[in-house]
């Protein structure tokens, strides 16, 4: 006879997420589960800055809709519960229709940042895009620090690495925005 898992809820994450950042740690749910994380380094950090902080720029220029920061959480599905919290994101204004919902997301991002850090595992990034796309996020950007290039995700099927020497695009979501990558890791 098999152990029965005990699966927790998007309603339980508050108190646990509170809990382990408390113990320096972040969270997600993935199908039930906890996945812990241990806070990012620096270079994490300034990057997801650099990244939000032209993105949110782009998008206040043109009153498109929000950009959220690291941590914001959004329930891709239920039963079991997957709540993501990527490192930026954004969501438009004709998606999030009314005020920003005080707990977790209950739509996915149209577009979504995340940046790989040295604990990240490949199969645990991988998830995660697929876990995006899936929900219906439409564009997803992977950056990766240490070669300082990025993978951008328009579906499962279509994956282009770009290096820093590269213009970077954020198309189908924005048709009119680029920027060289190499200002993601100034």
């Amino acid at each position: 006879m098999s152990a029965q898992r005990t699966l927790i809820s998007a309603d339980d994450l508050p108190d646990i997420s509170a809990e382990l950042s408390a113990k320096g740690q972040r969270c997600e749910l993935v199908e039930g589960e906890l996945i812990i994380n241990t806070l990012f380094g620096a270079r994490h950090g300034a990057i997801a800055q650099a990244a939000a902080f032209i993105i949110g720029s782009y998008v206040d220029s043109c009153e498109l809709g929000y950009v959220f920061a690291t941590g914001t959480g959004f329930i891709l599905h239920r039963n079991p519960d997957t709540v993501r919290a990527p490192d930026v994101d954004f969501v438009s204004n004709e998606r999030l229709q009314g005020e920003v919902p005080a707990g977790y997301m209950g739509i996915v991002p149209d577009f979504v940042v995340e940046v790989v850090s040295p604990n990240d595992s490949a199969s645990a990034v991988q998830a995660k895009v697929e876990d995006w796309m899936r929900a219906g996020t439409r564009l997803v950007w992977v950056v990766y620090p240490e070669t300082r290039s990025v993978a951008v995700y328009r579906s499962l099927q279509e994956a282009q690495v770009l290096s820093a020497t590269d213009t970077l695009d954020a198309e189908p979501v924005f048709d009119d925005f680029t920027i060289p990558v190499s200002d993601l890791f100034k």
